[in-house]
């Protein structure tokens, strides 16, 4: 990814809202991928998880890092970012948080559903809250994740989640367990960021000086190229990246991951009139695994230093970089990689520099993001009309293709999809449009767990 400075020149209107037209009735699922409208009882908020104290930190990493050998000296490398927090992850407080708030929102518009709250990687697992919702006499579930793009780690393994939750509480055959779309181009979670640009722009200019050269990175996880490039329906990728690109100002496109970030981007700016002119960049965080393999660049740190650090260069006017204004697009809420990577170690490196720094702060439980997810609930129920959508991008498809975000193994291998969650996807495969779903797989040789990616 090109460190060159990409400038935003709005065009002074709103970007219209997208509207996708349902799936015709009575069809399970039309050739987008949209669910025909279906009846729910519960919901269940996935999610990521995280400790709830000191004693659960390593446990904790241990099972995000399951099965790759990585000894607990090396854990504790990482436990840090926790232990200084107490043992705590922000992100359960943040999740109870947000499960209160879809609540009320389901309450305000009517409707009798209740939320429920499962994680990927720590108590309440997946098993035990499905199990729970059985027990309590539910049968039809929807969930809904804490994770707005689309990758593998983001995606596609919460559907291998859910399906090996139901082939462990033995519950395949007598549950309808589906999942929403993504939601990176819903507007309920764009327009948080804007306010968020537009109130830090005009603070770091208050201290710097209205003059001053300030430099917006947009920040998400980094994943491995190879996953990168993997994401997102296959027969559109090639497609929708090199639009998305394109309209971002890289000239040779990026992968669909990338891409989906780089629109976003835009429309994040495109509703900010004070960002005219502003030099912008996207950017990634928290690195990990074998330094053999190659994930998504610049890092954050490694960026603020070409562009502020010494033998920058200058703008046409003379000005380096005086101040940065860091968006954590790919990001829910401010759970502990974005308060660590961000608010502690990018902050420091602005502070080693010599220049402002501003940290947005993500959707979290605002009302706008809220409303938005329930409104994509809405959707699958056939609630609403059309599916509501900014950039150029269309409404992510509710079904996903069993070949859709494949991880590809070390030795170049991909995982196939487990047991399939939507009843579509295995529509899908008996039709022969997707010959990769199977049951058993064996476990995923991952090279990255993204806390909220």
């Amino acid at each position: 990814m090109s460190l060159s400075p990409t400038h935003h020149h709005p065009d002074g209107a709103e970007r219209p809202v997208r509207q996708v037209p349902e799936a015709a009735a009575g069809v399970d699922y039309d050739v987008c991928g949209t669910m025909a409208p279906k009846t729910y009882d519960a919901l269940m908020l996935a999610s990521f998880g995280g400790p709830e104290g000191q004693e659960d930190v390593l446990p904790f990493l241990r099972n995000v890092t399951g099965g790759r050998g990585i000894p607990d000296e090396r854990l504790e490398e990482v436990a840090v970012h926790y232990r200084t927090n107490g043992g705590v992850s922000p992100i359960n407080a943040q999740n109870r948080a947000l499960i209160a708030a879809i609540e009320g929102e389901l309450d305000r518009r009517g409707h009798d559903l209740p939320v429920y709250w499962g994680n990927r990687n720590w108590e309440p697992y997946f098993p035990d809250t499905l199990q729970r919702m059985v027990d309590d006499g539910h049968r039809r579930i929807l969930t809904v994740t804490t994770s707005a793009y689309s990758c593998y780690s983001s995606c596609r393994q919460y559907r291998e989640d859910m399906g090996m939750a139901m082939e462990k509480t033995g519950l395949e055959g007598t549950v309808d367990l589906d999942k929403t779309r993504q939601y990176f181009n819903h507007p309920g979670f764009v327009e948080p960021f804007r306010d968020g640009l537009r109130e830090d722009l005009l603070s770091l200019r208050g201290e710097l000086g209205d003059d001053a050269r300030i430099h917006v990175l947009f920040v998400t996880h980094s994943i491995p190229t190879a996953d990168a490039e993997a994401a997102g329906p296959r027969e559109l990728s090639a497609q929708l990246a090199s639009e998305a690109g394109a309209e971002a100002g890289e000239a040779e496109g990026a992968d669909l991951y990338s891409a989906q970030h780089l629109d976003v981007a835009r429309e994040i700016l495109a509703g900010v009139p004070e960002a005219e002119g502003v030099e912008w960049s996207l950017v990634y965080q928290s690195r990990s695994g074998s330094p053999q393999v190659p994930w998504l660049e610049p890092d954050i740190n490694d960026a603020m230093e070409a562009l502020a650090g010494e033998g920058a260069q200058t703008d046409a006017s003379g000005r380096a970089v005086a101040g940065f204004v860091v968006v954590p697009l790919g990001f829910v809420s401010d759970h502990m990689e974005v308060i660590w990577d961000l608010d502690t170690e990018a902050k420091d490196t602005a502070a080693e520099l010599g220049v402002g720094f501003r940290r947005t702060g993500t959707p979290g439980t605002d009302a706008r993001f809220v409303s938005g997810l329930v409104d994509i609930v809405e959707e699958r129920m056939g609630l609403r009309a059309g599916r509501a959508a900014v950039g150029c991008f269309p409404a992510w498809p509710d079904v996903c293709r069993p070949d859709c975000c494949v991880k590809v193994m070390r030795d170049g291998s991909v995982r196939p999809t487990t047991s399939a969650v939507d009843a579509a996807v295995r529509g899908l495969a008996e039709h022969g449009r997707g010959a990769e779903a199977s049951e058993g797989a064996p476990a995923a040789e991952t090279a990255a767990d993204v806390e909220e990616a």
